[in-house]
């Protein structure tokens, strides 16, 4: 919208300073503008024009609409030196004033021979203002008298209680506001002095526990390697002949101290792990010599099974991480898929080969599967699925969690993918150089 003229009026006398900011409030009360925006600029007009009047020819006001978005513009001139009565302190603090009351304000020149001072503030976005409309406001503001200089002053009396009753109000709601925050932050003091001392005493029975752990490993590894021993003594005839039953019980001992050395042993290493004790050795890994070895170890499982173990043979790749930890999570890897694959076959091979910056060891079975609920609880210590199976494949319910730990500690992690029935595919990811 092109720029439309409203009103211009001269200012040389202090009364016209009293009627152009009499007009400036009822122009931006014609504009629709709010109380506040209207007192906002009546005030910053008539700072201005104050100084425009202490010119020694005076000054003029012109009030107009245009721009886009919509806004009331002011144009304040005067031409001639300050009169002596002006400082310049006092030109600069009313041009301060319009700045902070105005959207824009825009100092064209300051000197002793010229005065230009362009204000402008946003109408509402509603109002219309073409040429017709514009018309009609002047029309109106013709037709609205100008007030005494009496009637100004009380004007503006008024104006400053409201805004003293504004401020104070605002005020109660400050001090309301920074109590409330005052309290509130004493509950969050509270409150984090609160989870410190629970974080510091979980902290402190993480390591009770881990402590527990690893003392009670070392010290049932001892008895139970005696009983392994002796038992294998036994079995091997060392002491003299067996009776079938004598040899089916001794059989029982042994298994039952087997079981029980696996998971001192789970535990220990979930200890040791826990407490960062853990040592990862790197070096240069041959995936295929590696696979050759875990078959060797994994055969007596598959010896008197109906499950085929499979090792799909891999691709050269370069691997360097901790061989002795890989060994461990894959050899529980298998053994669980074995446990749980009543007929079938297991599939151990290597993934992702050729992406360079990583690769995925996948041990994939037929057996019983997992349903998505269940998928999580697996890696979590001591948790075990109810199944039929599951009661006749008696585990200690760490070896998946260690694996996710150990895993961990070579820089990568540890999934599975699965659907209840339809077997299981438990995946390790590691970077190629941990």
């Amino acid at each position: 919208m092109t720029t439309t003229r409203i009103l211009q009026m001269g200012i040389d006398s202090e009364p016209d300073v009293v009627t152009v900011r009499q007009r400036a409030r009822q122009i931006a009360g014609l504009l629709k503008l709010s109380v506040q925006d209207q007192v906002r600029v009546a005030t910053a007009v008539s700072e201005v024009a104050r100084c425009a009047y202490g010119r020694g020819s005076g000054g003029r006001a012109v009030f107009a609409v245009g721009g886009q978005p919509l806004q009331l513009q002011v144009s304040i001139t005067a031409d001639g030196a300050a009169r002596p009565g002006l400082q310049v302190v006092q030109q600069d603090e009313a041009i301060l004033t319009a700045q902070r009351l105005m959207d824009d304000c825009n100092i064209v020149a300051a000197t002793p021979g010229a005065l230009h001072v362009v204000m402008s503030k946003t109408l509402p976005a509603s109002l219309v203002a073409n040429p017709r409309e514009v018309a009609l406001i002047g029309a109106q503001l013709a037709g609205t008298p100008v007030q005494s200089t009496y009637s100004e002053i009380e004007q503006q009396n008024r104006e400053l209680a409201q805004a003293l009753a504004e401020l104070r109000e605002r005020q109660d709601d400050l001090l309301a506001l920074t109590r409330e925050l005052e309290d509130t932050n004493r509950g969050v003091v509270a409150l984090y002095a609160e989870i410190e001392d629970k974080a510091e005493r979980l902290r402190k029975a993480d390591d009770m526990k881990s402590r527990f752990l690893s003392n009670t490993s070392h010290e049932l590894r001892t008895p139970l390697s005696s009983i392994r021993a002796l038992t294998q003594l036994l079995l091997d005839r060392m002491d003299g002949p067996l009776t079938p039953e004598q040899e089916r019980q001794v059989g029982f001992i042994s298994q039952a101290a087997s079981d029980l050395s696996e998971l001192v042993n789970d535990l220990l290493d979930l200890a040791k792990i826990e407490a960062g004790k853990v040592e990862v050795t790197l070096a240069p890994i041959r995936v295929g010599e590696l696979f050759s070895a875990l078959k060797g170890m994994l055969r007596p499982l598959t010896r008197d099974s109906s499950v085929e173990l499979v090792f799909v043979e891999p691709a050269p790749v370069a691997l360097v991480s901790d061989e002795s930890k890989i060994t461990q999570i894959l050899r529980n890897f298998i053994s669980n898929a074995l446990k749980f694959t009543e007929q079938g076959k297991v599939v151990v091979e290597l993934h992702d080969h050729r992406q360079g910056d990583s690769l995925t060891f996948a041990v994939t079975d037929s057996g019983i599967g997992i349903s998505p609920e269940n998928q999580q609880l697996i890696f979590e210590e001591f948790s075990q699925i109810e199944h039929p199976l599951q009661r006749r494949a008696k585990g200690t319910g760490l070896g998946l969690p260690l694996c996710r730990k150990l895993a961990a500690l070579l820089g990568g992690e540890v999934s599975v993918r699965s659907a209840e029935g339809q077997g299981s595919t438990f995946y390790l990811r590691l970077p190629v150089n941990s």
